[in-house]
């Protein structure tokens, strides 16, 4: 399966926390991520993670694009739940594209965990269908 990864600036730790509590099972499957935060990720869970460019620079609109395609298989945005800076990206797009395609998004740590462990029981095999 495909899995996009985001993570906000104040979430990138616990998105690389995350990625090394769940190798064993991101590791079967290929991995986008906005630049930033893939680099960070593969910097610490030995993971390999296909690129984009950075969040702000149109990161998140090469991963929209994927959503659009239909070639993103579930979504994980670790979101900062605080007001957005002036100057941080306006992700609220990811999230209506994967509502609109139904894509499964999870928002926060809780909501990753269980869907990781739905992809790891094969409970998202339905994706291969819908794709077909």
């Amino acid at each position: 399966m495909n899995i996009g990864l985001i993570a906000d600036a104040s979430r990138k730790k616990l998105m690389q926390n995350f990625c090394i509590a769940y190798r064993g099972i991101l590791s079967h499957h290929e991995l986008y991520a906005t630049g930033t935060t893939g680099r960070m990720i593969e910097d610490v869970a030995n993971l390999t993670v296909h690129k984009f460019l950075a969040g702000h620079t149109g990161g998140e609109q090469q991963l929209g694009s994927m959503i659009e395609n239909n070639t993103l298989d579930l979504m994980i945005f670790m979101r900062d739940p605080q007001p957005r800076k002036v100057y941080e990206p306006d992700l609220s797009n990811i999230l209506m594209l994967c509502d609109t395609h139904n894509i499964p998004i999870a928002t926060n740590l809780a909501t990753a965990e269980l869907l990781i462990k739905a992809l790891e029981h094969g409970d998202l095999d339905w994706r291969e269908l819908f794709k077909q």
